[in-house]
Formats: C-alpha cells, structure tokens, sequence
C-alpha cells in the first residue's frame, strides 16, 4: 500500500514548495519503485490563488487529511490563527501517527498547535524574530536547512523543500531509493539538515560563485584517497581558502562531506548490492573493511551488515 502524502494549502500558494514535494513523492517511471502517493487538499476546496497569480483547483477538503500518512504544509499566512476546523484536522492526523511537514511559513501551522514546543524547529531567517515572540517555547534554528524529529519536520526556506522530502524517502525506504529518485531529478548530492541554510556573500578571489563542479568531481572520484590538497588543486584554491569556502557555503569543512558522501555510497551499495564489506571499502574510498565499520557505526550507530539486513 502506498504511503499518501497530502499537502494542505491556502492562499497565496507558493507553487515550487508544492512542485518540489510532488517531484520526489510522485511517479518516477517504471523503473524506479514509487511508494507514495500525493494529492492536495484545502479547508474550502475550490480555487486557491498562487503567487504566480493563477488560481490551482483543490478538489479534496479537510477530510483528505484522515487518510494521510504524511501532511506537508507547504505554507501559511502569519496573523488570523490557525482555524480550529485547521488545527483539528492537523492535531488529529498527528495523534494518529500521521508526519506533520511544515515547509517555510508552515511552521505556523504546527506551532500553533504545540507540536513544535521544547522542540528545535528550522525557520526561515527573515521569519525568526516574529516567530520568538508567537511561539516562545520553540528553538528557532535560521541556520539549518531542516530539523526532522520523526513525527514533525521543518524546512526553513522554499530551495530546502527537495532535500527534506528525499531526507524522508531515505529514512522510509532507504538511500539507494532517494539517491535515484534525486538523480533523476537532477538533485545536489544530498545535504544533511545540519548544513547551512545560506551562504554569506562570496568574497573575491576564484570560483566563489559555486562549489557544484568540484562536488561533482568529488562525487565521481570517491574510490580515490582523496585528501584536501587534492580537492583544492581541483578547484584552482589554496587548501585553506578551500576550506573557508566549504565552511561558508555548506557548514562543514571538506573533509566531513567527503565522509558523508562515503557513507551515502556506502548505504547504497549495502542496499543494492551483495558485495562484500572489503569490496565496498574500496569502492567508495575507505580503504579496508575494518575502517568502513569503524565510521558506519560513528555516523549511524549500526553495523554494515544489520543496516543490510533492514534494507535489502
């Protein structure tokens, strides 16, 4: 049975959260295994302004929410409170095991309802200062992409909305799954929630504009034993002005999402493959069996072979 995700939506719609969500959760193809399944709905069905300044036609109410697995809110307006038809709908999805997922101005929704207090939260960094006076009890963080605790997720800006849908495909179904389905739609390499939000303004000097080609060469070399030299060399830098830029832009230094690209390859091959731990090492740069194991228990707390054994 497929998993529903239903997002709830008022006016004005911001469509690309809505697009970026149906892109991960909708239909792939035949060749790529499709899980979800997605749909909208509105407290008043009807047509629903956009930004863009077209109406779209929600057909579903409230009641949609009964069946859903997972309800995205892709959006909200600030001021009036959440309706009580709203917060009940929202509240009794929650209570029942539904995922309540709040993207940008949707954190309102779940906020309102308490979900979120003694909670860390992702918030938009134009949003934080009025949502410290709204919901005090929340740990507002403008400087993560998004915060999953399972039942709730947050997403603080709208170009974040991909990486936590693909986040909850991987922790449903697995990271092959999520690095297909990213593949295909030409997502960045997967971003962890604990990465920054936005970049400072690049300084001058070279290639400060993006870091995509090198994390692509990256991605693609990951059998070598790649050292900060060699990435700096890559990308025409000093290792130190590397470093700074990769701190700036991503929130961790090169190092550390050289070892989560490993790991992510790693997850892949355990699920798709039958290689042996020692093959796998080599593969994706982490040189013997025992080290693979070593940081695959650092990084998820469980073994190569048990994690196999979930996903396979």
């Amino acid at each position: 049975m497929q998993h529903r995700v239903v997002a709830l939506v008022g006016p004005p719609l911001e469509m690309y959260r809505v697009t970026g969500a149906s892109a991960v959760f909708g239909d792939h193809g035949p060749d790529i295994p499709r899980h979800y399944d997605f749909a909208l709905c509105a407290e008043r069905p009807g047509p629903v302004r956009t930004t863009m300044g077209v109406d779209v036609i929600v057909e579903q109410g409230l009641e949609a929410l009964a069946g859903a697995g997972t309800v995205l809110i892709p959006g909200w307006q600030a001021g009036p409170e959440v309706s009580p038809a709203v917060g009940a709908a929202v509240r009794a999805a929650h209570r029942r095991g539904a995922r309540i997922v709040a993207l940008c101005s949707g954190i309102h929704v779940p906020a309102s309802l308490g979900l979120l207090d003694g909670r860390a939260a992702a918030v938009h960094w134009e949003m934080t200062a009025d949502l410290a006076a709204r919901y005090p009890l929340i740990r507002s963080d403008a400087s993560v992409l998004y915060v999953d605790h399972g039942d709730v997720a947050t997403a603080g800006a709208s170009a974040t909305t991909v990486d936590l849908c693909l986040n909850q495909v991987r922790r449903e179904h697995g990271a092959a799954l999520a690095m297909r389905i990213g593949r295909q739609l030409a997502a960045a390499p997967h971003r962890e929630g604990n990465q920054r939000q936005f970049p400072r303004l690049p300084t001058t000097g070279p290639v400060p504009d993006s870091l995509a080609p090198l994390l692509d060469w990256i991605t693609a070399h990951l059998h070598r034993p790649l050292t900060v030299e060699d990435m700096a060399a890559r990308a025409g830098l000093s290792p130190r002005t590397l470093t700074r830029h990769f701190t700036d832009r991503l929130g961790v230094s090169p190092g550390r999402w050289l070892l989560e690209r490993r790991i992510a390859a790693t997850r892949a091959l355990l699920e798709e493959t039958d290689l042996p731990v020692g093959a796998i090492a080599q593969r994706v740069g982490l040189s013997s069996a025992v080290n693979l194991r070593r940081r695959f228990r650092a990084a998820l707390g469980t073994t190569p072979a048990a994690y196999r054994r979930t996903f396979r």
